[in-house]
């Protein structure tokens, strides 16, 4: 279930930085309202938020509002390009692989860094050596050093020289009936497409953010494997073409929705 401050920070990735990165706090609880969420959870999730140091205090106009700090922008820059670029790979693309050691008197940042690993959407080829399509390299780069974590990692391009079938390989390193399961999941909730005569501007933000919110984890889980290792029943092509429908269907009027409760 999408959480009152997960849909802030889809409200923002999409909206914000459209107006120099800031949203007033009134503008925000109309949009807010709109999702179902109250007064009281807009303001507890936004201090959160700031206490994350993803916002910030900021004047927007002559209204009090928040503003995406340098690294809540970062973030949310980075997503862009898993969320809305996904790529795909192929095995002659070959792999990143991250070998990292991070000594046992800071097991909190070996926490970090595998949570980070994991949000990159690295598979576990073994402890210490984790393993991803090559076109994640440059995202793992940037994301390890932005969190101070890239002291302890190396990386390194590779190819597959082993035995085993590499398909039976990536089902070892990746739950693959857990990501299979997801796609599904959001398929189900938002597989229905809308008929934008019969949907209304509110409805259509709505539907466009909780559809973008709860697609934003699966391209990080899944980094885009090759297709060729994959089970024949993937479905994240077809889960990739009902949000890019969606897209199509619900962006324009939802952004025109946005503007019009920020006036």
């Amino acid at each position: 279930m999408a959480t009152p401050r997960s849909l802030i920070v889809t409200v923002y990735g999409l909206y914000a930085r459209e107006s120099g990165g800031a949203l007033p706090v009134a503008g925000l609880i109309r949009l807010m309202a709109a999702l179902g969420v109250d007064e009281p959870a807009v303001r507890s999730a936004v201090s959160r938020l700031k206490r994350r140091g993803v916002v910030a205090s900021a004047r927007v106009g002559e209204s009090a509002g928040y503003a995406l700090t340098e690294w809540g922008r970062a973030m949310l820059e980075e997503g862009d390009e898993r969320i809305f670029g996904r790529l795909d790979s192929t095995v002659e693309d070959g792999w990143v692989l991250c070998v990292f050691s991070v000594p046992e008197s800071q097991r909190t940042k070996r926490h970090t860094l595998r949570a980070k690993l994991t949000w990159l959407g690295f598979g576990v080829a073994t402890s210490g050596v984790w393993i991803a399509p090559a076109h994640v390299a440059d995202a793992a780069a940037a994301t390890l050093k932005r969190h101070d974590l890239d002291s302890y990692v190396s990386l390194f391009h590779a190819g597959h020289l082993g035995t085993a079938p590499l398909s039976e390989e990536v089902a070892r390193w990746w739950d693959l009936k857990a990501l299979h399961r997801m796609y599904l999941d959001w398929i189900t909730v938002h597989g229905m497409l809308p008929d934008p005569g019969d949907t209304g501007p509110a409805d259509a933000f709505a539907h466009w953010v909780r559809a973008v919110n709860d697609w934003r984890r699966l391209p990080y889980l899944d980094p885009g494997l090759p297709i060729s290792l994959l089970p024949p029943d993937w479905p994240a092509t077809r889960a990739t073409t009902i949000f890019d429908e969606l897209r199509r269907r619900l962006e324009g009027p939802a952004a025109r929705y946005v503007e019009r409760m920020l006036d």
